[in-house]
């Protein structure tokens, strides 16, 4: 059967993956971009970029990734519900280039997208979503993409396989936070820390063996 994974989800030491509020103009609010700024200095994420250990992590981000989950947060912000004219804060040719369904309460027709990103709009409890996406997968992988409210919801539901999680060294104080609820996770989860010279850890979180 296929693995569901995180890749690449930034929180803050506080726990925070995103700020507050969420425009169209601040898609993660008071943070800004600096939760994503280890990211933006690889070579995954531009060709000028470094290559070492933030790399070897986020270039595991795609591979073998047949679908992707993410919120009704990560496709827009809360202006945008109802508007048939938005598409997305990444252009015509989005980054993921598989079905990609998103979870909201305001489902709306699927949109095809250049690139082979077609994302479908579902209202749906996760374990249900993860079904239909990796059917839609074709026996790869399905990657839950975020943002926050969606990474704990699956954790809460038992049903990641691998999570990579990436501490950044600022404390944001208000937002949406990944942990809440999330008591003793670490219990059915094999932990490893790894420290980049860049001042980020990146944590990941692999399902222990039943």
């Amino acid at each position: 059967m296929s693995l569901t994974r995180i890749h690449n989800f930034s929180i803050s030491l506080d726990g925070f993956a995103t700020g507050e509020p969420q425009t169209a103009e601040a898609p993660f609010g008071h943070a800004g971009q600096r939760l994503h700024q280890w990211m933006m200095a690889t070579r995954f994420w531009d060709a000028g970029g470094s290559d070492g250990v933030d790399n070897a992590f986020a270039e595991r981000h795609s591979h073998g990734i047949g679908a992707e989950i993410m919120g009704a947060n990560k496709f827009g912000p809360p202006a945008s519900r109802d508007d048939l004219d938005w598409k997305g804060w990444w252009g015509p040719n989005p980054p993921f280039h598989t079905p990609t369904f998103v979870l909201t309460h305001h489902p709306r027709p699927s949109l095809p997208m250049e690139g082979g990103t077609t994302f479908h709009f579902l209202e749906a409890a996760p374990a249900e979503a993860l079904e239909i996406a990796r059917a839609a997968a074709d026996g790869q992988d399905v990657r839950i993409g975020g943002g926050a409210t969606v990474v704990r919801d699956f954790l809460a539901a038992g049903l990641v396989d691998h999570a990579h999680l990436v501490q950044v060294p600022i404390v944001l104080g208000r937002g949406v936070r990944v942990w809440d609820g999330l008591e003793a996770l670490e219990d059915g989860y094999d932990v490893e820390a790894v420290t980049s010279p860049s001042g980020v850890t990146h944590l990941t979180l692999t399902r222990k063996a039943s």
